[in-house]
């Protein structure tokens, strides 16, 4: 199941890279060392602390390395899947609708009020709502993913993982780098930061901003009848956006113990949603078939366009009074926008009168409130401790529109139109503590205690529905649930260079409401808690300056987990199944070899399984007919095809994923060098929804990128040409099941870049 020499891609890859290591070793040793390994500091633990000495599985991606990803113009954060062992991102609604997976958890829902088990921190402020994930991540320092629940310590619960962006923050040193690229498709790529002191050691600033643009690429070739009157047949029709996002900080430190840094930051965005390509799965087979990245047929959806406005601040304070150290850090965000889209991803008179299929969901407006506030020891004696409290509050008002029509006119659906009322609240105390008990030998313990409130309300139905149907479901829910989580983890230092560590922690993600379901005049689902056990044990180990190697080995159960699967008219419904369990391993490593050279490798290893003897899900169905081979026990209730997905794995749980980096300098005698920088990612079997198919899987999929530049001394600037997707290939990332559907991956990309900094 997991073995990779079968796959000829990735001996394929083996090989370019061994030719490429080879030469270069010969070529190294004639060149001055470089500067080797350095310290790596994350705050996992609200902390700083070095990443060898937190007692769990945490991983860096330096943010030279993932501006690299999208020099491109790709998104900043669908970039990020694949290149940290164990996380994987993939979105059907664009780029403003991420959905993230650590260790094979995640939220395969494409409702704009659905909760996802992985959470997302952007400078200390916990961001829950889907399109709020979305904020794109520019001027960086770090990036953190936090593998496991994290419940103790960090925003809301999360019974998946964290993923932690950390900005560049303000300094009494007058400083700037800027990162701009230009590309294939008139892509465009400008990252940059600026700031300084502006009352030397008192009042310091920071403006840093994005800007990606891409033409639109993708010809829209159906010139027949239009269900809404549609642009139909024209060149040009989709595939591009623009990005603009800007932030400014101001850091104040009135004296030595008190520092408050105020931030806000605005977006808008432009763009298209995500391409569906219907029929791209031929019956029996994941192989894409023909499908051209630059051509789609659509007789709907206005060409899929999307815009989003988003804003935000927070304010963070710190407070040092000897002891211990008080923290509060407000937040508030706001948004609005739509996203559009052919949802069945081609023209019904290219498939046999099958249904033409609109879609679009809208928020008109989403407040988020946060506060935390935290109290910390200091010291380095062996105790440390923290406690705190937060409050989230988060409400927004969400329009729904979807149709499905048959080329002779007829409704499918009754009620096409719905506006809603999403509220959640939440608030928590809790506390950690870490204690030296021996020496070399250090436990750490948190809590928490959370209760999370949902209520939703139908506001308003379509003003006319066909054959005078009356809504007959539920106008509203509410749900609450008040839950501990815990984590208890041990560290044993075996000498200097090696550590051991055991990490036991329980989690919940609270429940949960589907109100789109209303769309088609269906009652609203809903889900109960899901509760998460995880184990992980792990070996920390970095030899001298030249090796850092990382291993961690885990198992995890999650009861009443909740999933999403479609009903009749592929609209998605929520369930708890009785159990899904995932074991597995990640690895990392960062390497110097020999000078001058420099690797960075990862990876997973996952097996997840659902356990429910009576769970069924409905399958890819169209016309009273399944529209895809499945593998599963199937039967036949009424208009419904339903299927055994007892033992299955978890949607977008690629079994194995392998990354790698790696870069070569050549010293040059004016100064300055040149290099060769090569990524690879190469992802295993994945299954794209709750049931086994041949049709919607992936396996083997791979990726690569390369940039040959030269880096004038002291890194001062940069000047390269880069490739992204390097061999063209043309992955399946998603599906709609009932037309055999597929999305893809970003085409090739190739162009310039340009960086540099100052201080």
């Amino acid at each position: 199941m997991l073995n990779l020499a079968r796959d000829k891609r990735s001996l394929l890859i083996g090989a370019a890279l061994g030719a490429l290591f080879t030469s270069d070793i010969a070529f190294a040793q004639d060149t001055q060392a470089n500067d080797g390994l350095s310290e790596i500091v994350v705050t996992a633990e609200r902390r700083p602390e070095n990443q060898q000495d937190v007692p769990l599985s945490v991983a860096v991606l330096p943010a030279a390395q993932a501006r690299d990803y999208t020099a491109g113009g790709d998104d900043t954060l669908l970039a990020l899947s694949g290149k940290v062992p164990g996380l994987y991102v993939e979105s059907s609604t664009g780029r403003i609708f991420p959905r993230f997976y650590i260790r094979g958890l995640g939220n395969v829902d494409f409702y704009l009020g659905a909760s996802q088990p992985v959470s997302i921190i952007q400078d200390d402020i916990v961001l829950e709502h889907v399109v709020m994930k979305s904020n794109p991540v520019f001027d960086v320092n770090q990036i953190e993913v936090l593998r496991g629940p994290q419940g103790s310590l960090f925003g809301r619960n999360t019974t998946a993982g964290i993923i932690k962006f950390d900005s560049i923050r303000p300094s009494q040193q007058f400083e700037g780098r800027g990162t701009a690229s230009y590309g294939s498709y008139n892509s465009v790529n400008v990252d940059a930061g600026v700031g300084g002191p502006i009352i030397q050691d008192k009042l310091a600033f920071r403006i840093s901003g994005l800007y990606q643009h891409r033409d639109d690429y993708i010809d829209n070739s159906y010139t027949g009848p239009s269900a809404d009157g549609t642009r139909v047949g024209r060149k040009d029709a989709a595939g591009g956006f623009n990005e603009r996002d800007v932030r400014l900080q101001l850091l104040a430190t009135p004296n030595e113990s008190l520092s408050i840094l105020a931030s806000g930051h605005a977006r808008w965005y432009d763009g298209t949603a995500t391409v569906f390509r219907r029929g791209a799965l031929n019956l029996g087979s994941n192989q894409i078939n023909g499908v051209q990245f630059t051509r789609a047929r659509w007789d709907e959806g206005a060409d899929n366009p999307q815009n989003y406005k988003t804003a935000g601040g927070s304010v963070h304070i710190n407070w040092d009074l000897g002891p211990v150290t008080l923290t509060s850090i407000t937040g508030y965000e706001t948004l609005s926008g739509y996203s559009r889209g052919d949802t069945d991803g081609g023209a019904a008179a290219d498939f046999g009168n099958a249904g033409f299929g609109e879609s679009m969901g809208r928020v008109k407006g989403l407040d988020q409130w946060t506060e935390e506030f935290r109290v910390a020891s200091n010291g380095e004696g062996p105790l440390k401790w923290q406690v705190g409290a937060m409050y989230f509050d988060a409400r927004d008002i969400t329009d729904f529109y979807q149709r499905a029509y048959f080329l002779s006119g007829t409704a499918n659906n009754p009620n096409n139109w719905v506006r809603l009322h999403n509220m959640n609240t939440s608030w928590a105390v809790f506390g950690q503590a870490s204690y030296e008990i021996a020496p070399k030998l250090t436990i750490t313990a948190g809590g928490r205690v959370t209760e999370d409130t949902k209520t939703t309300d139908l506001l308003k139905t379509a003003d006319t529905i066909a054959g005078g149907v009356t809504y007959t479901g539920r106008r509203h829910v509410r749900l609450s649930d008040t839950q501990p989580s815990w984590d208890l983890s041990a560290r044993y230092e075996i000498n200097p260079d090696v550590s051991v560590y055991a990490r036991v922690a329980k989690g919940f993600r609270g429940p949960t409401i589907q109100g789109r379901s209303a769309v088609f005049n269906s009652d609203f689902t809903t889900a109960n808690s899901e509760k998460i056990l995880s184990w992980e044990a792990g070996v920390k180990t970095q030899l001298g300056r030249t090796l850092r190697f990382n291993l961690s080995g885990f198992y995890y159960t999650v009861d009443d987990i909740q999933l999403n699967g479609n009903d009749l008219n592929g609209n998605g419904v929520l369930l708890n199944a009785h159990k899904a369990k995932a074991y597995g391993m990640e690895a990392d490593a960062d390497w110097r070899p020999v000078r001058n050279l420099s690797i960075q490798a990862g990876l997973s290893l996952l097996h997840s399984e659902i356990e429910d003897k009576n769970l069924e899900a409905q399958v890819c169905a169209f016309g009273g007919a399944v529209t895809c081979t499945v593998l599963d026990p199937l039967r036949k209730q009424g208009s419904l095809f339903l299927a055994k997905i007892d033992g299955n794995p978890l949607p977008n749980a690629p079994e194995y994923n392998v990354s790698l980096n790696a870069r070569y300098d050549i010293p040059m005698d004016i100064g300055g060098k040149l290099f060769l920088a090569t990524d690879w990612n190469l992802q295993g079997y994945t299954n794209f929804v709750l049931y086994e198919t041949k049709e919607f899987t992936a396996n083997g999929n791979f990726e690569g990128g390369l940039k040959i530049g030269y880096t004038a001394e002291n890194d001062a600037w940069e000047v390269a040409g880069f490739i992204r997707n390097l061999t063209g290939e043309k992955n399946l990332k998603g599906v709609i099941e009932n037309y055999r559907a597929a999305v893809l991956n970003e085409p090739r990309v190739f162009g310039v870049s340009l960086s540099g900094k100052f201080k």
